[in-house]
């Protein structure tokens, strides 16, 4: 008998199922919370140079305030004022427009800089002025945090593979909680971008821990489901970001409302379940029975599991060796094993890189910030119903190249948009982040079934771990619109296209059971 057979009658899914799955949507709005949370602490507002040191002469005082401006600062070819450069000493002729403000003398900003706050009234860039030539520093806030996922992806994954998914994933709460609210308490940018990176260290294992133990207790009829609504808190989380953002409008205030959602998680992680999957695969058979019969008495198949005794659990599955460690190296150590990690992982770098390239750039198109990221989360909606359909009916790996290719459009076909048709852009932006967004959620549901038992944590780490890389690699490629402003969109649309070819190599999983040992991989072929 298969572990799937057990499931099957224990029910496949039912109130047990559901219990855990309701209780992993409290941690699981943190994420995009976290994720995204740099368009908003991060977001420059416009600018321009202090000139309250020019405030010393009597003509200068007797003059308005627009007036001030006009003789003190630039005006630059949009007619905007400029944000780095001031007069070295008031210019009051211009009051006549009588000389050419180009030949002018400008110096950098003396005093610091004046900021709109209408928007947001204390972001980073406020904070600590990381404008002008310190706006690089401001930009890899998002590259830090990302790092920080990226590792924490690796080890966290590894570990949870180690000594189980429940007791990893209240490790990755406990940090995810400590740095998460000490971020907020920061007193100068190197002290926040540390903590920063392990608040995105605790986030990664969240992100993949959760995902793994809610399909692990889900029979194989019900994971497509199982997956896509667990993505769905995602998608709402995007959405009352910006809701929150707008109430909540200061940075520091806004990075504790984003972490204290994992109080409540921390109380209920005491009634999760560890993966009786996990627990069997390495020989711990009592404690996964014990977790069956609760799982049992949930789903009203009381029967079942009474007839089933603690032993006959060992001969559910043949773990290879049950003393043996896996580590990360099992991932590449045989052919089957190492073809689809090298596939997957391209896979997942391009799906994150293409998706996050759209999702942390809500000012890049002119309009409102709130009202993006609400567009780029409700977008995102209709890609999960779709995801829905599409699984069962056209497979695992169809579903995931097609939602690659289409998103690699939406950004090319972004590149030719002209610059002044911003609502355009952000039309097919939001579309492109839908499709991108489907191809995600395909993407940890297919990865979960790739991977056998005893390695399928270590693959999510390794995936994930790649992705973060390529998260935390989009906020630099963004720096290239210096460069041309659509060179950064061009750039994701070619990665979103290598990754929707790549993912044909793939095989298709549809209707499987999921391999328990890396025996069942290598066999499959």
């Amino acid at each position: 008998m298969k572990y799937d057979d057990v499931l099957l009658e224990l029910k496949g899914f039912g109130p047990f199922q559901l219990r855990l799955l309701v209780i992993m949507v409290i941690p699981r709005l943190i994420l995009p919370f976290h994720f995204l949370l740099n368009n908003f602490i991060a977001f420059v507002p416009s600018h321009h140079c202090n000139i309250s040191a020019l405030d010393d002469g009597t003509v200068f005082m007797d003059l308005s305030s627009r007036e001030k401006l006009i003789v003190s600062i630039p005006v630059q070819e949009n007619e905007s004022l400029s944000s780095c450069q001031m007069f070295a000493e008031p210019q009051y002729h211009l009051l006549l427009n009588a000389t050419d403000i180009n030949v002018l003398p400008t110096v950098i900003c003396k005093n610091g800089w004046v900021y709109d706050t209408s928007t947001m009234r204390s972001t980073l860039a406020t904070e600590w002025d990381l404008v002008c030539e310190k706006k690089r520093l401001n930009k890899t806030t998002a590259t830090i945090f990302f790092l920080g996922v990226m590792f924490g992806a690796a080890v966290l994954g590894s570990l949870s593979d180690r000594f189980g998914r429940k007791t990893m994933l209240l490790v990755s709460y406990l940090i995810t909680a400590i740095f998460g609210f000490a971020s907020a308490l920061s007193t100068n940018f190197v002290m926040f971008a540390i903590m920063r990176f392990f608040t995105g260290f605790g986030t990664s294992g969240i992100s993949i821990i959760t995902v793994v133990l809610c399909i692990e207790w889900a029979d194989i009829k019900h994971r497509t489901w199982v997956c896509i609504f667990m993505s769905m808190d995602w998608s709402l989380g995007s959405s009352l970001l910006s809701a929150l953002a707008y109430l909540v409008n200061d940075w520091r205030y806004l990075t504790v409302a984003a972490t204290s959602p994992l109080l409540p998680a921390i109380i209920c992680w005491w009634w999760l379940p560890e993966s009786a999957r996990w627990l069997i695969s390495h020989g711990k058979v009592n404690p996964a029975y014990i977790y069956l019969k609760k799982c049992a008495k949930a789903n009203r198949t009381e029967q079942f599991i009474d007839d089933l005794k603690p032993e006959d659990l060992s001969k559910i599955t043949v773990v290879e060796n049950e003393k043996r460690e896996y580590s990360m190296v099992d991932l590449v150590r045989t052919p089957m094993m190492r073809r689809r990690t090298l596939i997957a992982g391209c896979v997942w770098f391009a799906v994150a890189c293409s998706y996050y390239g759209i999702s942390l750039n809500i000012s890049g198109y002119g309009v409102n910030i709130f009202v993006t990221q609400l567009i780029y989360g409700v977008s995102e909606i209709p890609a999960k119903f779709f995801c829905f359909f599409a699984l069962n009916k056209i497979g695992r790996r169809v579903s995931q190249s097609g939602g690659l290719l289409l998103t690699a459009l939406c950004l090319f076909c972004n590149v030719l948009i002209p610059s002044y048709m911003a609502a355009c852009q952000t039309a097919v932006a939001a579309v492109g982040k839908m499709f991108s967004e489907g191809a995600f959620t395909v993407l940890y549901l297919y990865t979960s079934e790739l991977y056998p038992t005893v390695m399928r944590q270590n693959g999510f780490g390794c995936c994930s771990f790649l992705a973060r890389l390529g998260v935390a690699i989009s906020p630099l490629v963004a720096l290239l619109d210096e460069v041309w402003v659509g060179l950064p969109r061009f750039i994701f649309s070619m990665m979103a296209l290598g990754g929707g070819l790549l993912t044909i190599l793939l095989p298709e999983t549809n209707n499987a059971r999921l391999p328990e040992t890396i025996e069942d991989v290598e066999q499959r072929k």
